[in-house]
């Protein structure tokens, strides 16, 4: 198998020259991470500080009454909070696996095969990208009920492994393989599934990893499925939760403190899964412009 060289994206050691860049880039780093550190701060504010006048950026004493608060009005429901995040991990899980999958196998389909109908699909899926997912919110309500998966769990996990900007990724990535080296493989009497899991699937690692970052985002905050498709309470996810939780309050001080803590218990799994996927990720962005 040929061996792929790494592209660095980014310099081992600092030079002179890079200070301009590091110039711009700072200022923009920092008016992107206001809104975080605004809720960050804003969780772990103590009463007497949400109530001072003028406001304040930074928590001068921090604490963790809004996240007692939050479970404590947790307390009250008639299903334990462990349930509903066990709901979202199952949910997240099958998401992700799923899509990436779906999202392998039809890459390598729509870039290595030819048939009848490849381009028609392939601008079908890169006319997907305009649409935002309140836009077919309304369709894939019509299609959720006439398959009769309304209040079902596949109601949570199917509408989303349609992944459009996943596809578009890894097909692109997988335009860079050589057909040589799939030939051969078909030569040494490889199947299309053993060439696909094999050899694909190896070498496009970096762009999975892009894609399975963006079905944990879209998964795990999701709550259309749990508003639009499911009324029983036993079945729905963490996020449907946190939003039912923190909305009675949301328009007090103190309810937004709290609104602020379940978007930090909500954001953390997603910084965590970016942090150990970075480098992954940077590797598909360097690979995307080369042919």
């Amino acid at each position: 198998m040929a061996k792929h060289s790494v592209i660095k994206t980014a310099p081992e050691k600092f030079k002179a020259d890079q200070i301009w860049t590091y110039l711009i880039l700072l200022p923009v780093i920092v008016i992107m991470l206001l809104p975080v550190l605004y809720v960050l701060f804003h969780a772990f504010k103590p009463m007497d500080e949400l109530f001072a006048y003028p406001p304040r950026f930074i928590t001068l004493r921090p604490t963790l009454d809004n996240f007692k608060r939050l479970f404590a009005m947790a307390d009250t429901s008639n299903w334990p909070v462990t349930l509903y995040i066990f709901n979202s991990l199952v949910s997240t899980v099958c998401v992700v696996v799923g899509a990436l999958l779906m999202c392998a196998a039809a890459g390598y389909v729509l870039s290595k095969k030819n048939f009848r109908g490849k381009r028609t699909i392939q601008r079908l899926n890169q006319a997907a990208l305009m649409f935002v997912p309140v836009a077919v919110a309304v369709p894939r309500f019509l299609i959720i009920k006439q398959l009769g998966l309304m209040n079902s769990f596949w109601s949570q996990i199917l509408p989303l492994l349609a992944m459009p900007v996943g596809l578009f990724l890894v097909q692109q990535f997988i335009d860079q393989l050589p057909n040589s080296l799939l030939e051969a493989a078909q030569i040494d009497g490889c199947s299309d599934y053993g060439i696909l899991f094999r050899i694909v699937i190896p070498i496009i690692k970096p762009a999975l990893a892009t894609v399975a970052i963006l079905a944990f985002q879209s998964a795990w905050s999701s709550v259309e499925a749990s508003q639009m498709f499911i009324d029983s309470e036993k079945i729905k996810t963490f996020a449907y939760y946190m939003s039912a939780v923190t909305s009675p309050t949301g328009n007090t001080v103190d309810g937004q403190a709290m609104a602020a803590a379940a978007a930090v218990i909500m954001f953390v799994p997603n910084v965590v899964l970016f942090v150990l996927m970075q480098s992954k990720v940077m590797n598909t962005v360097a690979h995307s412009g080369i042919k």
